[in-house]
């Protein structure tokens, strides 16, 4: 596959976190010649949250983590495979989840209610896992936490993705001079992408000393504008996972028990920035793209009803090609805020490509000039500014234009 034009030229480099290691192999599940299975072994007393996809058909990894975090407790590992989803595989798809949690609960030295699992590629396959499970005691023993270990853990997860994915922050509790917190993230995502309640996949890992209630309250919080922000096709998926895992290793760092405590509004703050850029990732990665688009909706009735006409627009085709196409044509946004079903004032209704106002007070700006808002569509950075003139929410959505390459990629998927 071409390499996305927003494909950084070098990976970051992320710090170490104590008690946490990750191994990856190549495993044959669906492709030759690369990595498709990655282990991360957690230190006891590694507390985990998470948001699963809430599909109807979710995947029988899901349903496994669903179940792990339903019933609390900690995490000491992690397993995740590519190439092969476990989705829509029955009564298989349980019995490979189960021979896997198991296989790795053995390797690490845990209960099997302590192994998280995910899935990525295709769906309906059975997921031979005994092909596999053999490999983990050798992935646990191997087991490194350097900055090689992640940019490999990050591409072992990888499908149609044309580059791994990876973040990271670091922030000092009240300012203080001594101790601090990292957290880290990878994820992948390119196509099926339109998060609900999850991401693609992410993993995001910090050394943070939190609580797990306070884990799960921060991830709660900051996924809604961040992952359920952005989309590629509008498709959710049957494996949306994104977990969070707190070895609580940080020296120096006070305890949170709980949302109220301080410290926590700090941390959430730096895990929306972790998320906010492994979204923006994922949108400037999506299949076949040629233009990373900022979609702004300002004036609805709150910040719900502004996400949901933004991602009405994100996610027309007509929308999308234009975009492809370099061309303003934002009679198509005009079409696509109206079909939202959120409240709107045709007559208030005014559109900016880039700063460069097209439309105001529901019909085309007086001083618009075609030339000018078409040479902005020849950017690979969009900006588009809607102002729906009701009342004062806003919302942000990420997303990319559609274009013959995302049709090759799905039309070609499977083979």
């Amino acid at each position: 596959m071409t390499l996305s034009p927003f494909a950084p030229s070098a990976l970051p480099d992320l710090p170490p976190i104590e008690g946490l290691r990750f191994a990856t192999c190549a495993a044959g599940i669906k492709y030759h010649g690369r990595t498709d299975l990655m282990l991360a072994v957690l230190d006891e007393g590694t507390s985990v949250a998470g948001v699963l996809t809430t599909s109807k058909t979710s995947s029988a990894p899901v349903l496994w983590c669903r179940g792990n975090l339903r019933r609390g407790g900690g995490a000491r590992a992690l397993v995740v495979n590519s190439g092969n989803a476990n989705a829509f595989t029955g009564k298989r798809g349980q019995e490979a989840v189960q021979i896997t949690a198991e296989a790795a609960a053995q390797a690490v030295g845990c209960a099997p209610q302590e192994v998280f699992l995910a899935s990525t590629g295709v769906i309906g396959e059975p997921l031979a896992a005994d092909k596999f499970c053999g490999l983990l005691d050798g992935l646990a023993r191997d087991a490194q936490g350097d900055s090689a270990a992640w940019s490999d853990a990050a591409r072992a997860i990888m499908t149609t993705d044309t580059y791994a994915k990876l973040a990271t922050r670091k922030l000092k509790p009240g300012g203080q001079e001594r101790g601090d917190i990292t957290i880290n993230g990878i994820a992948k995502g390119s196509g099926m992408i339109a998060p609900d309640m999850a991401t693609t996949l992410a993993f995001v890992f910090t050394d943070a000393r939190i609580s797990g209630e306070a884990l799960q309250a921060a991830l709660s919080r900051t996924v809604r504008k961040t992952f359920n922000c952005m989309t590629v096709d509008g498709d959710t998926s049957t494996s949306d996972t994104l977990l969070l895992f707190a070895t609580g290793k940080a020296a120096g760092v006070p305890y949170i028990s709980s949302p109220a405590d301080p410290g926590f509004a700090e941390f959430a703050a730096a895990l929306e920035q972790i998320l906010r850029d492994m979204a923006i990732m994922v949108a400037k990665d999506g299949e076949g793209l040629s233009k990373f688009v900022t979609i702004n909706v300002a004036g609805a009735e709150n910040w719900a009803a502004a996400r949901k006409i933004a991602l009405s627009i994100a996610n027309s085709p007509l929308v999308k090609t234009a975009i492809a196409g370099e061309d303003p044509n934002w009679g198509r946004i005009v079409m696509a805020v109206g079909k939202a079903g959120e409240a709107a004032d045709r007559d208030r209704l005014g559109i900016s490509f880039g700063g460069i106002e097209v439309a105001r007070d529901g019909e085309r700006s007086p001083g618009y000039d075609e030339a000018a808002a078409a040479a902005y569509m020849k950017n690979p950075e969009i900006v588009i500014d809607v102002d729906v003139g009701i009342a004062s929410g806003a919302a942000t959505v990420w997303t990319c234009d559609l274009t013959h390459g995302y049709i090759s990629i799905n039309a070609d998927y499977r083979s």
